[in-house]
């Protein structure tokens, strides 16, 4: 959810550098124009005191980033994972983070809660700055156990086989790794698997996709077999006979290597197969559009099986499909509760600490009203 800071205030030190010695440019051209004013006695006064108030709204804001930049303790923010990068920091609140969500790009918190099954009880809940899930799993999962034992319900509640279902934001090599040599009883399907089930395969048909405007679907686009690759000299070329520029490379987990090409704008622009062979059409008219993209993998090794391989049994079995079904009915109603009857629609404080406290607060209401609802049963 969005917190109480500004995405307009975050970016890599390097882009909060460079944000400064813009407004510093701006400053100095604002008072190259105040000082004409003022040497000009027929100015009018009115512009005059614009452009003084608009040196004033520019020092505030440089003043800030620099302030934010000469901390003592002033640090590149980085991500989580094996390889963490630069992530982007915020002057407002830098434990915050900025995250792409179904409904745009905000700045705020993700607001993680576990759920009993049979009351919907909130056994555990955490806030964290991150964009991504898939770190969280592990320290919500340890937090669960220690209370248990704490409140002596449970000396091991992980080891008892106690059945764990999570969404496919917490799917990674390393949580599949986690689980299975702690031996818990965990569903996290991976974000393929509605596609290897027969019963969704008439989904995008039947009830046709999101949000998709005036994109093609996948199924219509002309597809990468019809592009001429050569693997010797690493070049692509499109149908219509146009020449493509590698874009990128990456290691695959198989231990193959994927190489994208990119389409030249200008030959994309007026292409006739433009309609059958972008995902949006639109896209090369407009000043930052891009050409075709596609992909080709080569010297594809054979790999052993990895954890989400075991993972990935498990929820395509018919009893990991079974449970999994109950997910979305277990807490989903719970978020549905906080965020719509208590209305909880963003995080009103700054700093990590407050905002859990806040995040503690709205799931302590909600598990009051199932004991009232519930009482020695949901207790």
């Amino acid at each position: 959810m969005p917190s109480n800071a500004s995405k307009e205030w975050s970016g890599t030190f390097k882009e909060l550098e460079e944000k400064r010695a813009k407004l510093k440019r701006q400053i100095r051209y604002q008072m190259d124009e105040h000082e004409k004013l003022d040497k000009n006695e027929s100015a009018d006064e009115v512009r005059k005191q614009r452009t003084a108030q608009t040196i004033e709204t520019l020092n505030k804001a440089h003043d800030k980033i620099d302030t934010f930049l000469k901390k003592a303790d002033a640090a590149p923010r980085m991500g989580t994972g094996k390889r963490p990068q630069e992530v982007k920091s915020n002057i407002t609140d830098n434990e915050s983070a900025k995250m792409t969500t179904s409904k745009g790009t905000i700045q705020g918190y993700n607001g993680v809660a576990a759920v009993d099954k049979k009351h919907q009880v909130i056994v555990d809940a955490q806030v964290f700055g991150s964009g991504q899930e898939h770190h969280t799993l592990q320290p919500v999962l340890e937090s669960i156990q220690a209370r248990f034992q704490r409140l002596a319900i449970s000396e091991d509640i992980l080891k008892a086989q106690t059945i764990i279902t999570a969404d496919t934001g917490f799917s990674n090599e390393s949580n599949n790794e986690y689980l299975h040599d702690n031996h818990i009883n965990a569903y996290i399907p991976d974000n393929q698997f509605r596609s290897r089930d027969p019963k969704f395969n008439e989904q995008k048909q039947k009830y046709g996709k999101r949000h998709q405007d005036n994109k093609v679907s996948k199924v219509e686009l002309i597809p990468a077999n019809e592009f001429n690759f050569d693997p010797i000299n690493m070049t692509c070329v499109c149908p219509m006979g146009e020449a493509m520029w590698e874009t990128w490379r990456r290691t695959e987990p198989s231990g193959g290597t994927r190489i994208g090409f990119e389409g030249k704008i200008r030959a994309c622009r007026g292409c006739e197969k433009k309609q059958q062979c972008l995902r949006n059409p639109a896209s090369p008219d407009k000043p930052k559009g891009h050409g075709r993209i596609v992909s080709f993998l080569i010297d594809d090794k054979p790999r052993p099986p990895n954890f989400t391989d075991w993972m990935r049994l498990r929820v395509d079995s018919p009893k990991g499909k079974q449970i999994y079904s109950h997910r979305m009915s277990v807490v989903e109603p719970v978020f549905g509760n906080i965020g719509t009857n208590k209305n909880l629609k963003r995080f009103s404080l700054r700093g990590k600490n407050k905002v859990q406290g806040q995040w503690y607060l709205f799931c302590l209401i909600h598990n009051i009203e199932k004991l009232k609802n519930y009482g020695q049963l949901a207790a």
